[in-house]
């Protein structure tokens, strides 16, 4: 196992890695005054911007959805990777070779920067491939994809390319570019065999099979000459990057889609990926060279947020409350024998799954060069759910018109129901058992799926996730004042002052009591910055990094769970002010402003014990009280005269 990485190097990658940098690959920025960049949110559908990044900050926040954080959450969210990969990814991006604690390692086997040689090798192999595919020696594969109906655009943009027929084209490329034959080997680029090394694809065309992040880690082959002895497809082998049964093919063009769309829809082949992109079905992904498996399930799960316990719904409009996922199969043999595979991952996801399948038995690379993407989209619109798909499917092979077909089909068809994951669902499809076998007394049914359920049933319901993913447990936000309050409103901007531009600050502020923020949201928020020590803290902070970031992070660190995401709201959000010059100017006075209020929250508390205590009874407690009353409303009075 790989040690934990050392928190010194998490914040370094947190300080390196630009956000901008790393947010603009999948947003489009633009500028939203002073240090402020805005966009449309990656993570819910709208037309207004309202997913807002400050770069001195290191945060984003989507006054939108609420979703925010670090650079390295958006990774995360936007890839779907554990904590740890994005971390990685973002090192890799920015240079930082990242210790471990107890000698781990990046990935068990491998050693520190290997990956990223072979994910360079892989990079300038596809640049390689893409080029191939214009010479006249690939007039065969530019034939292949156009008999299909995808001309040079859709090449270029599913990045397909061509081997060449050569024994060593490839490596000698590589060679070229300073790789070593022992790194070669390793990235399974080429192979060794009695002759030496050589290049594993020759005379294909071939896929790049990226992970979800857009790296390059591997390739799908389909073979074009008659030649050629080799499967009609042939993929990468295992290797430190590539492991069949954890890539997906098109994952990283179909995740905003999917993210998005909380739907993924699984096809067989590469070139049916392409059908469906290019026919409107942005969320298609395929499986490289092995079936649907349950790592191939949460790389999906992550993508569509899908970490609830019970299943999905569907409601009567078609659509689907907790995601779907959407698997196409042939209407033969082999294809369902793939739903039932598919049935048993069914356990892994709590979204709702659905088998499309042509009734003709072509694929969607075939139908939509014969009937067009229209109907492409009408196969994934006219899903049938998986469980309806399987059972009809076992039914199919039996003579319902005899008894003895029919009590057949029932003890084949009982273990599907009884292993339907939802405990819901299950008494309703025993009534539709019922209804397709033709048999009237429900109670036997029913009960032969009782049966079914203590002994024979084919997979129990799993809603746990696996030991490896930590669960995410909802975290109750408190509630935000009301932004028309305009004391919490000045509270509320007092913070974002503080939090974005501490070094405009005047000292002053540290020596606001507890109770100076009235609003409990925006006191959680002041009890963490004095916690986190304050502008004290924050300025040495600011003059160390250059930026805000890592007094942010600071605060993050002392606020309670609740309240850290209404910390990154206020650390991003736009400040009314946006004009350089007067931002100082602007900050001081939102901060004099809040002063002033204290002193009359202060005014007013001592003007109510004085109206509340008897002068004769204690004349020197009368006395003391009306003496602090005029000291503070002295201050006050110079504060607003020094405004």
């Amino acid at each position: 196992m790989a040690g934990r990485i050392r928190r010194e190097d998490v914040e370094a990658v947190r300080e390196r890695a630009h956000i901008e940098e790393i947010v603009g690959q999948h947003v489009t920025l633009r500028s939203a005054g002073v240090g402020s960049m805005k966009g449309l949110c990656p993570f819910h559908d709208e037309r207004s911007p309202s997913f807002h990044v400050r770069p001195q900050v290191g945060r984003y926040h989507c006054f939108g959805c609420g979703e925010g954080g670090d650079v390295i959450d958006f990774v995360q969210k936007v890839d779907g990777l554990g904590f740890s990969e994005a971390v990685e990814y973002l090192a890799g991006k920015v240079g930082l070779q990242l210790r471990y604690e107890e000698g781990g390692a990046p990935r068990p086997g491998e050693e520190p920067g290997k990956r990223r040689r072979l994910i360079e090798a892989h990079k300038v192999a596809e640049e390689f491939y893409r080029e191939q595919l214009s010479t006249p020696a690939a007039a065969a594969g530019r034939q292949f994809l156009a008999e299909r109906g995808f001309d040079r655009t859709a090449a270029a943009d599913f990045g397909v390319g061509f081997a060449p027929q050569g024994w060593d084209s490839l490596m000698r490329h590589l060679r070229g570019r300073g790789f070593t034959e022992a790194e070669l080997t390793l990235s399974g680029l080429v192979s060794q065999g009695q002759r030496g090394v050589y290049d594993r694809f020759r005379g294909r065309l071939v896929w790049p099979i990226r992970e979800v992040t857009g790296e390059t880690v591997g390739f799908g082959a389909r073979r074009l000459f008659e030649e050629d002895q080799g499967p009609k497809y042939l993929n990468t082998p295992e290797t430190p990057l590539y492991k069949k049964s954890q890539v997906l093919y098109g994952i990283d063009l179909a995740k905003r889609d999917l993210q998005r769309d909380k739907r993924v829809v699984v096809v067989e082949g590469y070139t049916d990926v392409m059908a469906m992109h290019l026919s409107g079905v942005g969320t298609a992904v395929a499986t490289c060279g092995t079936a649907f498996g349950s790592d191939h399930a949460r790389i999906v799960r992550r993508l569509i947020g899908d970490s609830g316990s019970s299943g999905g719904v569907q409601l009567a409009s078609g659509a689907s409350v907790g995601g779907e996922i959407i698997f196409t199969f042939d209407g033969d043999a082999a294809g369902q024998k793939a739903a039932l595979r598919a049935f048993g991952e069914d356990q892994s996801f709590s979204a709702q799954t659905f088998v499309a399948v042509e009734k003709s038995g072509m694929d969607p690379c075939e139908l939509r060069q014969a009937k067009g993407p229209d109907a492409v989209r009408a196969l994934v619109a006219g899903r049938t759910p998986l469980y309806e798909f399987v059972i009809r499917s076992t039914l199919a092979s039996y003579d319902l018109r005899t008894a003895e077909g029919r009590i057949g089909a029932l003890r084949a068809a009982a273990p599907i129901v009884a292993g339907i994951r939802d405990a819901g669902l299950r008494p309703e499809y025993t009534r539709l058992l019922s209804g397709w076998l033709g048999i009237d007394d429900q109670d036997s049914v029913r009960r032969a799926v009782q049966g079914a359920s203590t002994s024979t049933r084919p997979a129990a319901p799993r809603t746990e996730r696996p030991s490896s993913e930590p669960v995410a447990v909802p975290v109750a936000r408190m509630p935000v004042p009301d932004r028309r309050d305009p004391v919490a409103q000045i509270e509320r901007t007092a913070l974002e002052v503080v939090l974005q531009r501490p070094d405009l600050v005047a000292a002053d502020f540290d020596e606001l009591p507890s109770d100076a923020f009235g609003a409990p949201a925006y006191r959680a928020v002041h009890e963490a910055i004095r916690a986190a020590g304050g502008l004290a803290v924050a300025r040495p902070l600011l003059q160390a990094s250059g930026g805000s970031t890592g007094w942010v992070g600071a605060v993050i660190e002392e606020a309670a769970e609740p309240v850290r995401a209404l910390v990154t709201e206020l650390a991003v959000a736009p400040l009314p002010e946006d004009r350089p010059e007067a931002l100082e100017g602007y900050v001081k006075g939102v901060v004099l402003r809040l002063v002033e209020i204290g002193f009359t929250r202060h005014i007013a508390d001592l003007r109510g014990r004085l109206q509340r205590m008897d002068a004769d009874a204690d004349p020197a407690a009368y006395q003391a009280a009306f003496a602090e009353l005029v000291e503070v409303e002295g201050r006050r009075r110079n504060l607003r005269e020094s405004a």
